[in-house]
């Protein structure tokens, strides 16, 4: 039978990559699979940062997705397998969209995202998979804090700073920038303290910031 399944963990941790890995694997299987994904950095592609990368359909808050994979089927293209990468960003409606390909249309729904905004809440996509997925597997690549303990909590930051408040999408990534985005360990996002404050002399640390 068909499922709905949803893996999930914190940025750097290689969702991505087993996204595209298990695309692979079920094309060389013979299965017709379709990717899907949505604000990607990559735009219109489900990309690795260690630089893989595939073309993907790319996902708006207006697509209904199990309209979009009956129109398919209905056209005459065979679908065994939806690939979602990004699926914290699909809105709740679109996540029980996909509930019902699976229950309806016998297509298996694998989906990939981060559990937890800047702020420590759940997305909302990412909350509704965890309330209908089949099954939920949280991967076990481990992405690292700068100090070196597990990273569990995705911070945004600007100019080294971390952010408290603010749109729960801003476009950024990983590394350096205005905007970026950075793995920390619960203590060392409760405390504020990036990489970047981290590197700068004792003297100079001053963490206040909005709260």
């Amino acid at each position: 039978m068909a499922e709905l399944a949803f893996f999930y963990g914190t940025m750097n941790c290689g969702k991505s990559t087993l996204a595209l890995q298990i695309h692979y694997n079920a094309v060389a299987a013979g299965k017709h699979c379709e990717l899907l994904t949505k604000l990607d950095r990559g735009g219109g592609t489900i990309s690795s940062r260690i630089g893989l990368a595939q073309p993907a359909t790319v996902v708006t808050d207006e697509l209904d997705l199990h309209a979009h994979a009956a129109d398919r089927i209905t056209a005459g293209n065979p679908l065994d397998v939806l690939i979602c990468d990004e699926a914290q960003f699909y809105t709740p409606a679109q996540v029980e969209q996909l509930a019902v390909v699976v229950d309806e249309l016998g297509v298996d729904v694998q989906a990939f995202g981060l559990l937890t905004d800047f702020t420590t809440g759940l997305f909302p996509g990412s909350q509704r998979l965890l309330e209908l997925a089949d099954t939920r597997q949280q991967l076990q690549v481990e992405a690292r804090c700068w100090c070196g303990e597990r990273g569990t909590l995705n911070a945004r930051t600007v100019d080294g700073r971390i952010q408290r408040e603010g749109e729960q999408v801003v476009v950024g990534d990983v590394g350096d920038g205005e905007v970026a985005y950075e793995v920390l360990c619960r203590r060392h996002h409760r405390d504020g303290v990036t990489r970047a404050i981290a590197d700068q002399p004792l003297q100079l640390i001053d963490l206040a910031v909005p709260s």
